[in-house]
């Protein structure tokens, strides 16, 4: 292991304030991907998760529960490290911010930072949101609610302590400018710039006196220190920076990479910059904001109540399943959706006939043909060498891939190369060559480049599935030696290797049936949840649906003349149709899940009397991606979907003659 390959990777601190749900797994499974495939790659990897234990809400939390804040989280921890182990996650270190030694790194960093200056006392006074533990100016929040989830805001007034932030706007806009990786994927960076950065970044409210659950000031205890700033900085807290041993704060540190949803960017890509450069520190190399999981049109919440519980999940239909599906379904950056369906059809068309059918395939046919002994090839034809190279730049292509933190596209590259063993076990039609002797010779080298390929496949699926690839491997008679990156060259000799049976290693569920029992499960579940939120004393009335405009597609003005400046201002984009819904209790719209190049977002369109929602999924739609957002029928809408409106007052979308990327630009 060479000593300059060092891979620090980071998932955010988890907050432990109810049940966990397969929305806390995406980030984790994600991040262990790729911690995974680094150590194959030859790199000393440090991952790093942990829990965020402190604030007011779960102060509330403990005390409607009629225990210790304590209490609390240790229980939630606790289940949460269990899920961990539950889902293979390989974290070297768990971090938890009521650790010792990260309270008492806390307040000399806090210390630090107030005697030069950079944190002082005055009065806040705000909007303060207590699930996101956030603060936001009258201006940031949308119809009077938080910003990012959508709930009432309190306004606060208080004491507090205050961070300089406004000190290192220039500091913050250079970073980007100069380090155009830095921050991704791109749709982030023009919303950090355009929300927070452009005109200015405000000083930050530190401190808070209103509640007592947290890391006191040390010189001055009636304070309590911003969970933020507790919880960012367990990033180098875990290193031991500020410690007696810092060891591996000098080794690992700066971050190569902070993962995290796209909701918590602005801490992670603004304040978290902005406090190292104050402790004069190095900064990470990539912050990274992915998109939410989502199911219909809500991002998948344990305060939301749309929980689905990623125990059951596993018990179900196993761990390599659910990790697939959040590791292969939803696209890297943009929103992705959690579908009962979709869940079953990836696992019954990639890991049941693609992969598990292609081991076994191969496997009977070693068994029946050789003995079950892998046979030694004849001289290859032009078939197999198109195989052959297509295995050989696996390695190479799904490493950029990585590297681009697309992981995704890599697991499609590796299931087309399964899917290209298949095409080639039909195309060879070993069966055949087994009837006559003469086909003897050919049908050992098609049972090699199977075996071999497989191995390539398997190899490279370790990463990302931790049971069925090692499974396939052992019965294969695959060593260790030849389940490294390194060994993935085809003249690695695996002939005369003894293979095994193996069961399937991934069951074929019947869609019908198992959706239907998804849903029970699912609406079991629900009513558990609707207890429990019935019986929280954070429990508020639901906002009322907004007032539909009168036109149902979407309240289109009129007017006579504008210029050539106006219409400039007017963003108009190519959007691909990922999913389409009727919005329940509403004749008139439809709800659409849609990709716009790198981002998802959710429009509503009132044209449910025109299309049907199959209609128009995968189509492209042409969209005014730059409309304030506007609440319909309870659901926020990021935009308007154009149509033309005939005589008859019929509407017919407006979509391309031709296939066009999404997020191009109309002109």
């Amino acid at each position: 292991m060479s000593e300059n390959k060092k891979y620090y990777i980071t998932t955010p601190i988890y907050y432990p304030s109810g049940k966990w749900h397969v929305g806390t797994c995406y980030t984790t499974i994600v991040c262990d991907a790729l911690a995974r495939f680094k150590r194959m790659q030859g790199y000393d990897v440090f991952y790093l998760t942990g829990t965020d234990e402190h604030g007011k809400k779960i102060q509330t939390k403990a005390k409607e529960k009629g225990c210790t804040e304590q209490q609390f989280v240790d229980e939630l921890v606790g289940d949460l490290k269990t899920l961990w182990q539950r889902l293979d996650i390989s974290y070297d270190k768990f971090i938890r911010t009521t650790d010792d030694y990260h309270c008492e790194t806390v307040q000399k960093i806090f210390e630090r930072l107030y005697k030069q200056g950079d944190i002082y006392k005055s009065q806040y006074e705000g909007w303060y949101c207590v699930p996101c533990e956030s603060f936001w100016t009258k201006t940031q929040l949308v119809d009077g609610k938080c910003p990012d989830c959508g709930r009432d805001v309190e306004l606060t007034q208080e004491e507090s302590y205050f961070f300089r932030l406004s000190k290192y706007t220039d500091r913050i806009k250079k970073l980007f400018e100069d380090n155009p990786e830095f921050l991704q994927p791109q749709s982030r960076v023009n919303e950090m710039y355009n929300n927070f950065l452009k005109d200015g970044l405000q000083d930050l409210a530190v401190s808070r006196t209103t509640f007592d659950w947290g890391i006191k000031v040390p010189f001055d205890p009636k304070h309590v220190v911003y969970v933020w700033i507790d919880a960012l900085t367990n990033y180098i807290t875990a290193l031991g920076y500020g410690q007696q041993d810092d060891t591996l704060f000098r080794r690992y540190w700066p971050a190569d990479v902070h993962m995290m949803g796209k909701e918590i960017i602005r801490f992670h890509s603004i304040i978290w910059p902005a406090l190292l450069m104050a402790l004069d520190l190095p900064l990470p190399k990539k912050v990274y904001g992915h998109g939410w999981l989502l199911m219909g049109n809500e991002k998948i919440s344990k305060s939301r109540g749309n929980i689905v519980d990623p125990f059951i999940l596993s018990d179900r239909y196993g761990v390599d399943a659910l990790r697939y599906y959040l590791l292969r379904e939803i696209p890297f950056g943009s929103d992705g959706l959690f579908n009962n369906e979709l869940f079953i059809k990836r696992i019954n068309a990639d890991l049941c006939n693609v992969y598990g059918n292609l081991v076994s395939r191969t496997l009977s046919m070693i068994a029946s043909y050789n003995d079950g002994v892998i046979p030694t090839p004849a001289d290859y034809t032009d078939l197999d060498r198109e195989v052959i190279a297509q295995a050989e730049g696996l390695l190479a292509a799904i490493s950029e891939d990585v590297d681009a933190l697309n992981v995704p596209v890599a697991l499609e590259r590796i299931f087309g190369l399964a899917s290209r063993l298949n095409k080639y076990i039909d195309e060879t039609t070993p069966w055949v060559l087994a009837k006559s002797e003469e086909g003897k010779g050919r049908l050992n080298t098609v049972l090699y480049v199977l075996a071999q390929g497989l191995r390539f496949v398997s190899v490279a699926l370790l990463p990302y599935l931790t049971i069925a690839p090692v499974k396939a491997l052992d019965a294969f008679g695959i060593g260790a030696a030849e389940r490294t990156f390194d060994s993935l060259v085809w003249d690695r000799a695996i002939d005369g290797i003894k293979t095994s049976k193996i069961d399937h290693l991934f069951p074929r569920y019947d869609l019908t049936k198992e959706v239907a029992a998804m849903e029970d499960i699912a609406e079991a579940e629900a009513k558990k949840a609707d207890k429990a939120k019935a019986q929280s004393a954070d429990n508020k009335p639901a906002d009322k649906p907004a007032e539909q405009p009168k036109n149902a597609h979407e309240g289109v003005v009129t007017v006579s003349e504008i210029g050539i400046e106006q219409f400039a201002e007017i963003s108009l984009k190519v959007a691909r149709v990922v999913a389409c819904e009727k919005v329940p209790k509403s004749n008139k719209l439809l709800q659409f899940t849609l990709d716009v190049g790198g981002e998802t977002r959710t429009v509503l369109s009132g044209i449910a009397k025109w299309y049907a929602p199959e209609d128009l999924i995968g189509k492209n739609v042409v969209i005014v991606a730059n409309l304030k957002p506007a609440k319909l029928a309870g659901i926020m809408s990021q935009g308007m979907i154009l149509a033309a409106e005939d005589a008859e007052g019929n509407l017919s979308v407006i979509t391309t003659e031709r296939p066009v990327s999404a997020g191009a630009t109309v002109r």
